[in-house]
């Protein structure tokens, strides 16, 4: 098959989605299949509404016998400011009677990539099936549509959903960006969609999405690619490098975020402290600037007991993942959790949050233990349940390690996906 994957970000931008999207391409051009990955030029998310954020070079790039296209990111004046006024203006209009179209029209300018768009009006390319992901880049997912239905070929839409808590879809701010009707217009005309979870499923038939078009198959992990991890060399080179790393440690992996849990996993360890625990707090991924302005107003002696690693590189996370006593990931805006699995491999308790779909990954009481988002007093007690029961711990990151390999690793994944394709592509 000749493939084209749309995509707001790729290799080696870091992110559960972005390392979905290259493993399942890495996996089809090692299969014989030709696999275009059309992105822009961002490798972190900020460089969508900010110019100083992480780009890549614009142009053609080969990784891993995959053929990357990147264009780049036009930034209106003050994007910082304009980039969330206009996701917020759309919300709005969205929630009126505004044609869809008109909304797809006003959807391209934010984010605006006219170099990519125009690529797709023109190219001689030809492909079997084209591919779109993550319907909150709802610009770039229906540019795709459109790019197959002009050439009558199928078009898989992978939305990756991000509800929050769950229980007002459309209503409650991290909702928004995913719930407005020109996305579910999107996901209506597509040939198939995949979802991660069982409760993103349920979420689109509930909204009339034929449940025969819907294919719900999760992500995974490559067990060889994260396994590795040495916690003696973690606690070797973070020791005598100034960081504040003794006793127990409680990892957090994932963008520094308040929606992904970053300032409650403080708040509950802070507790811990202030209750005379001995425990050390780890966190890596991107600092984002709603995170970096409540550390800056926490007492001195506060900041310096948070390890900030920043974004960290593959090996730095293998050994962390080794050396940590429990992985905490209370997010509410995950559509399924990469990092649990790559936690339960090292046979590590997880602790997540009942928000939206992670109850579909962690198992409550059985892999791990799930909180309710925000509430500082319960994760702040979980964690303490885990770091002093350690049979309780063993037995989580134990049954978890089993969960992975039985359902979560990407040689079924793989399966899934290319049957999927091949079944659009073959009459």
């Amino acid at each position: 098959m000749r493939i084209l994957h749309i995509a707001p970000r790729y290799w080696p931008a870091l992110g559960g989605a972005e390392t979905h999207i290259a493993e399942l391409s890495q996996r089809l051009v090692a299969d014989g299949h030709a696999v275009t990955v059309v992105t822009t030029t961002a490798r972190s998310l900020s460089a969508f509404w900010d110019r100083a954020g992480q780009a890549l070079p614009v142009g053609a790039d080969r990784h891993e016998g995959v053929h990357i296209l990147r264009f780049p990111i036009h930034h209106h004046p003050v994007p910082h400011l304009t980039f969330p006024l206009g996701r917020l203006v759309i919300w709005a209009l969205s929630r009126g009677r505004l044609p869809v179209n008109w909304l797809h029209s006003l959807a391209a300018h934010v984010p605006s990539t006219p170099a990519l768009l125009n690529w797709l009006n023109t190219t001689s390319e030809s492909f079997d099936l084209v591919s779109g992901f993550s319907i909150v880049f709802e610009s770039l997912c229906y540019a795709g549509l459109r790019f197959a239905e002009a050439r009558k070929l199928p078009y898989v839409l992978t939305s990756f959903t991000h509800l929050g808590a769950g229980d007002r879809p459309g209503q409650d701010r991290p909702s928004r960006p995913y719930t407005m009707r020109h996305q579910l217009d999107i996901v209506r005309q597509s040939t198939a969609l995949v979802c991660m979870t069982q409760t993103e499923r349920d979420y689109y038939t509930a909204r009339g999405i034929d449940p025969a078009r819907i294919h719900t198959t999760g992500s995974g992990v490559t067990p060889s690619h994260i396994l590795g991890g040495s916690a003696q060399a973690f606690h070797h080179r973070f020791n005598i490098d100034g960081f504040n790393i003794d006793g127990p440690i409680v990892a957090y992996l994932n963008a520094i975020a308040y929606d992904k849990g970053a300032t409650i996993t403080i708040e509950a360890v802070r507790c811990l402290w202030e209750s005379g625990e001995h425990v050390s707090l780890v966190m890596a991924g991107t600092l984002m600037p709603d995170v970096e302005r409540y550390l800056a107003a926490l007492p001195e002696d506060v900041r310096r007991r948070i390890t900030l690693l920043g974004a960290i590189d593959d090996q730095t996370k293998r050994d962390l993942l080794a050396a940590c006593t429990v992985l905490v990931n209370p997010s509410r805006i995950d559509s399924f959790g990469i990092v649990f699995l790559e936690a339960w491999l090292y046979r590590k308790p997880v602790i997540g949050s009942t928000a939206w779909g992670m109850a579909d990954v962690v198992s409550e009481g059985i892999d791990g233990l799930l909180t309710p988002f925000g509430n500082v007093d319960v994760l702040a007690n979980a964690i303490a349940r885990l770091l002093h029961d350690a049979t309780l711990a063993e037995q989580l990151g134990t049954a978890g390690e089993a969960k992975v390999y039985a359902q979560h690793t990407w040689q079924r994944k793989y399966t899934l996906l290319s049957n999927l394709y091949k079944a659009q592509v073959t009459p």
